[in-house]
């Protein structure tokens, strides 16, 4: 049995959040809560809500009281506060703290030195030193780029409403990517046997693609041949820093490129837990499917 039974949940909305909350939720081990701001305008429904003023010490230790773990699914405005969570967490004396982490390899010396993910490595730091101290236990989650939402939204270069691809270096660089709800999954899975994961950054992935096999995909469910632009993530990288140096931060996200494709920052995972999570891998059938129904 897990020691893991009281679960809070930060960050329920966005992109992941809600995939992640699903998981929790429909795991009967787990009593769940989500942490929401005080003014948030739209709390997650079916789940007991607590909220707290992120910048209140003392807020964040009464809302985490009584809690084994915290999950934290926030998005990119608050990767900055993630040490204030876990000050927060480990004087209210929680066990377990899994970070937003959830993307690219930032245990890769060169993806953990890109400015898009500055964040989230000194959050995974901090916590190292803390777990150091015995003073809290951490897992992390690594899943490359969110693989239905990203062919979706065309954040993979590829975009389905337009019938154009951009791909980077390329286009044959093999990458890992992770669906929404599998994310969740291993959420729950490494929750349900902590001790086993103690302290680890863990990879998990759907499947290994290339964009050009995506694209293979797309052109023949929709019938027609795509417009291509090709482009290097060494110029990604070079414009978006040159931007960054002009105190512009807006294309930052950009830099995810450059983890996902750029050679030697481990976009392809190595030595991944599926097994050990219960994580199924797709296959060329399921990934055919998953883009069919986006093109209809």
């Amino acid at each position: 049995m897990s020691p893991i039974k009281n679960v809070m949940h930060v960050g329920a909305a966005g992109n992941l959040g809600p995939a992640v909350l699903n998981a929790l939720k429909a795991n009967p081990g787990f009593n769940v809560t989500v942490l929401s701001r005080k003014d948030s305008k739209n709390p997650p429904s079916g789940v007991k809500v607590v909220t707290a003023d992120y910048s209140s010490h003392e807020d964040l230790v009464s809302a985490f009281k009584g809690q084994d773990a915290v999950v934290s699914t926030v998005g990119a405005p608050g990767l900055g506060e993630q040490t204030k969570l876990v000050d927060a967490a480990i004087e209210a004396g929680v066990k377990y703290f899994i970070p937003s982490e959830f993307g690219g390899n930032t245990s890769n010396d060169k993806t953990g030195k890109l400015a898009v993910f500055g964040k989230k490595v000194a959050t995974c730091k901090y916590l190292k030193e803390k777990a150091s101290e015995g003073k809290i236990n951490y897992i992390a989650i690594n899943n490359g780029p969110f693989l239905d939402w990203g062919l979706k939204v065309g954040f993979l270069g590829l975009n389905a409403a337009e019938k154009k691809a951009t791909l980077y270096d390329g286009g044959s660089v093999p990458f890992s990517t992770t669906t929404l709800a599998s994310i969740g999954q291993s959420v729950v899975a490494v929750l349900s046997n902590p001790d086993k994961f103690k302290n680890q950054v863990i990879y998990v992935h759907s499947t290994v693609t290339t964009q050009r096999n995506l694209l293979d995909c797309f052109e023949k469910h929709t019938g027609v041949k795509w417009t291509i632009e090709e482009k290097s993530t060494a110029d990604v990288e070079k414009e978006t820093n040159a931007k960054l140096a002009q105190g512009d931060f807006s294309t930052i996200w950009k830099l995810i490129y450059r983890s996902l494709w750029g050679e030697g920052y481990g976009g392809k995972f190595e030595d991944v837990k599926n097994e050990e999570l219960g994580i199924k891998e797709l296959s060329k059938e399921d990934i055919e499917e998953l883009v069919k129904g986006l093109c209809n």
